[in-house]
């Protein structure tokens, strides 16, 4: 796992605006936290390489430092898992998860990590899909054309790169490991892509918003790949959208203004918000743990899933 330390403007030692309007009493709560918590981590899973992920969160993180009053220090994980982990044990404060990744931390951390914010797409609404990409050429046109040949997933904590495909495949009947010639995770949705490129794999699972907005197309404006060269054989039903969340155990004056930073952001720094969203983004949508009960039921469905199949092959 690899951290970035970003350097921080002299705002980031203020109280900032919304501190001056505070009582005496909350004036002294809010400086007591800044205290116990000097710095606060926030960690991301790369969907693309480690230059992209602080080229687009750099600008945010600085902006949460001004904000916030603490120094905020970026950690590019090397997957859900380390996220989840690095939760649990308070090594890290604030995290970007997939829906799935989150339940998983939410459990394991016995409600120690809380949802609070999601991204809107850019119509205003939340959510987003998952998707199976094929090369354009290629003759198979919908999942069970590809029996025989490769598939790429994502992460074993993946929503849409690997617990949505499972639940697709399971109701079209199709298992998995009998069903495809080999299956494998690439750790990454951008490594999935480059995998489908290069002709790893014929099929692979990644994220979608909208034809304009997908995993696809920003490595495309990043010139990494030409999205003309893939097809889309597979979108799921709208899955609820990727929760940031903190832990529970940080003071209610912290999480008031990281919620505050969030939510009012596209106005007080729209350059580093539209750094971060792409520009395709109005804003942050409250979220509740109670968002993603039916991420429950999915995880809890694909986990007896992987069981059943593990006894069988055993």
């Amino acid at each position: 796992m690899s951290i970035t330390r970003l350097p921080i403007s002299r705002r980031a030692f203020g109280l900032g605006a919304a501190a001056l309007a505070l009582t005496p009493v909350a004036f002294a709560q809010a400086q007591d936290w800044r205290a116990r918590f000097p710095e606060l981590v926030y960690a991301v899973v790369p969907a693309e390489n480690a230059a992209g992920v602080t080229e687009r969160f750099g600008p945010w993180v600085a902006y949460l430092s001004s904000q916030l009053g603490v120094r905020v220090t970026l950690r590019i994980a090397s997957d859900y898992a380390a996220v989840i982990e690095g939760m649990r044990s308070g090594h890290i404060h604030i995290g970007d998860f997939g829906p799935s990744s989150y339940v998983r931390a939410h459990a394991v951390t016995n409600g120690g990590v809380e949802a609070f914010a999601s991204l809107r797409q850019a119509d205003g609404s939340t959510g987003y899909y998952s998707v199976a990409y094929a090369r354009a050429n290629d003759r198979g046109a919908r999942l069970e054309d590809f029996q025989g040949r490769n598939l790429c997933l994502v992460d074993v904590n993946s929503t849409s790169g690997f617990n949505v495909p499972h639940f697709a495949m399971h109701r079209a009947n199709i298992a998995p490991d009998r069903f495809f010639a080999n299956v494998q995770t690439t750790g990454s949705h951008e490594n999935s892509i480059i995998a489908l490129q290069r002709g790893t794999c014929d099929i692979a699972f990644n994220w979608w918003n909208s034809e304009t907005d997908s995993n696809l197309m920003r490595m495309g404006r990043r010139g990494m790949v030409n999205p003309a060269d893939f097809k889309i054989v597979f979108r799921s039903e709208r899955i609820p959208g990727s929760p940031i969340a903190f832990l529970t155990s940080l003071p209610p004056e912290a999480r008031a203004l990281i919620r505050q930073a969030f939510f009012e952001a596209p106005t007080r720094n729209r350059a580093a918000f539209d750094r971060l969203s792409d520009g395709q983004s109005p804003g942050f949508a409250p979220a509740t743990h109670a968002d993603y009960q039916v991420i429950i039921d999915l995880q809890t469905f694909v986990d007896r899933l992987r069981r059943e199949r593990a006894q069988r092959a055993s």
